[in-house]
């Protein structure tokens, strides 16, 4: 209400703040929309970490392709929910080209990937990771370089955004390549890890904690039967679907564990590559993620076993079943009835009766 000294000016300046204040609360009130997309190993565990994160109450079924779901969160009482959109990539390695689906244009600016790996098959984990990771990362540089045609973005003002976990006073600062999005790798099957030898959890927690730092990404171990770790998961997904706090803690003790959020580690931390410096030294390495794989792949040598291209048919799996459409299929994939020839070809084509 105008007071009675107030000139027309003092009048026109709070109408404008007022009309400006409440732009600000209804642009709180709308509707954001996140996109997290979930690519590793198969039967790493993917489909069990989404639905313990939206606490669905379902027995996991394996993934065929790209599969969709969403979840919704409430900001406050009477708002409008948030909504995250869920990605998951099945087939392993086989069918990462499928990336392009969930990163487009229209995402790229409010994606995140999430790296399933399965720590209880310590042997395909560098060949996943690194093959998902380039896949991914490929795809994603250019989707933004095609945004900057698009829109007349700065690619590299885009691109620094993922430096904001690190600090520029961090010692890696000129170390360290940031992955172009944000990116959380999770090691499933914790509870099966654990009974590993010392020295060979002490290696994968080691290289695992170097690629995550390498890369800008959040680390953390998981396992469907620990709350604890469910507890983090649910911490480090909140901040990638809705936008929640980030969690400052850490725990490096490799005989727990791992949680480790983004920027909040140390090249001097992590050490050096598990090997003697007689062995190091005889390393070829191109770059310190190469020199980290040689001393990996030689403590877990890749089994070669690489994942089959062959993907199941969706329509003769049991989950899709749909009668109606199912019969028609079957009575289309029968082969022809072909007239049985009873008598010779001269014969038929006769004009003798």
């Amino acid at each position: 209400m105008p007071r009675a000294s107030d000139t027309l000016w003092d009048i026109a300046v709070a109408q404008v703040s007022k009309k400006n204040e409440e732009k600000e609360n209804e642009g709180d009130l709308e509707v954001k929309e996140r996109s997290v997309f979930f690519l590793g190993n198969k039967t790493g565990g993917k489909t069990t970490i989404i639905l313990r994160f939206l606490d669905r109450d379902e027995i996991p079924k394996p993934t065929l392709a790209l599969e969709y779901t969403f979840g919704r969160r409430a900001k406050g009482h009477n708002t409008p929910k948030d909504i995250a959109h869920f990605w998951e990539l099945g087939g392993g390695t086989s069918l990462s080209d499928l990336a392009q689906i969930p990163i487009t244009i229209d995402s790229i600016r409010t994606i995140s990937i999430v790296l399933v790996l399965d720590l209880s098959k310590p042997n395909d984990l560098w060949l996943s990771m690194e093959k998902l990771l380039n896949v991914t990362k490929n795809h994603i540089n250019s989707t933004i370089n095609e945004l900057g045609k698009k829109d007349s973005i700065n690619v590299n003002d885009f691109k620094q955004k993922t430096w904001k976990t690190l600090q520029r006073n961090h010692p890696d600062w000129e170390l360290i390549d940031p992955f172009p999005i944000p990116l959380v790798i999770i090691g499933s099957k914790y509870d099966i890890f654990q009974d590993f030898e010392s020295e060979k959890r002490k290696v994968i927690c080691k290289t695992l904690r170097f690629v995550a730092h390498y890369y800008g990404a959040s680390l953390l171990f998981f396992s469907n039967k620990m709350e604890s770790t469910i507890s983090k998961m649910r911490t480090i997904l909140n901040h990638l679907a809705f936008g929640t706090d980030r969690s400052k803690a850490v725990s490096v003790e490799y005989n727990k564990p791992l949680f480790v959020p983004a920027g909040l580690d140390s090249l001097s931390l992590i050490g050096s590559p598990p090997a003697t410096e007689i062995d190091l030294g005889k390393i070829n390495a191109r770059n310190p993620v190469d020199l980290w794989k040689k001393v990996y792949e030689k403590l877990f040598p890749s089994e070669n076993t690489s994942e089959l291209k062959y993907v199941e048919d969706p329509a003769k799996n049991p989950q899709y079943a749909e009668p109606e459409v199912d019969a028609m299929r079957a009575q289309k994939d029968q082969p022809p009835n072909f007239w049985p020839l009873s008598r010779p070809l001269s014969k038929i084509y006769s004009r003798d009766p």
